[in-house]
């Protein structure tokens, strides 16, 4: 069990697109995965992208392993190993919101994602998964999965007058909520 350095924005390895997972429950894959949890729960982060951590492979994990302080009021997301995830949209629709970034430490930004979406993939065990969501859960799993396709959300802001940061945009907000 170890946390690892989480990748910042200007490091080339958050831009390559990860490669599948290829071996399911082995003792390295759990122990990667144990790192990333670790690593996510030391830095209150909702989600972790194995590429933020350096590993080049398509393997996220998300959601509510312990209470977030970051998201206190946000609808709890199940707790979720997701390797080799395919998300596809349901509709049309997005929805915008502000999202932060582990790797993109101190700001926030307005981004659009479906409001809807299926992701399909699998677990540490090779179990299949397959899930239709809405919501905050759709967005957390959007972000999460951007960066297996070396995309950070500012790369998907519209709108740079809603990009700043988090102290300046929400002035008062505690450093727990920072990203």
């Amino acid at each position: 069990m170890t946390v690892r350095e989480i990748l910042k924005m200007g490091d080339g390895r958050l831009l390559r697109v990860a490669q599948p997972v290829l071996e399911f429950d082995t003792d390295a894959l759990h122990l990667l995965i144990t790192d990333m949890l670790d690593t996510m729960r030391e830095a209150n982060g909702a989600g972790l992208a194995a590429p933020q951590i350096g590993v080049d492979l398509r393997l996220v994990i998300f959601g509510g392993f312990d209470r977030n302080p970051r998201y206190p009021d946000r609808p709890l997301v199940p707790p979720t190993v997701l390797i080799n995830s395919v998300v596809t949209p349901l509709g049309e629709a997005e929805e915008s919101d502000w999202e932060g970034c582990l790797s993109v430490p101190g700001l926030r930004g307005m981004v659009p994602r479906w409001s809807q979406i299926q992701y399909t993939g699998f677990d540490q065990y090779g179990d299949p998964i397959d899930r239709t969501v809405s919501g905050f859960h759709a967005r957390v799993v959007q972000h999460e999965c951007d960066h297996l396709l070396g995309k950070l959300y500012p790369m998907r802001v519209r709108d740079f007058t809603q990009f700043g940061f988090t102290e300046v945009l929400f002035p008062g907000v505690a450093a727990a909520e920072d990203d």
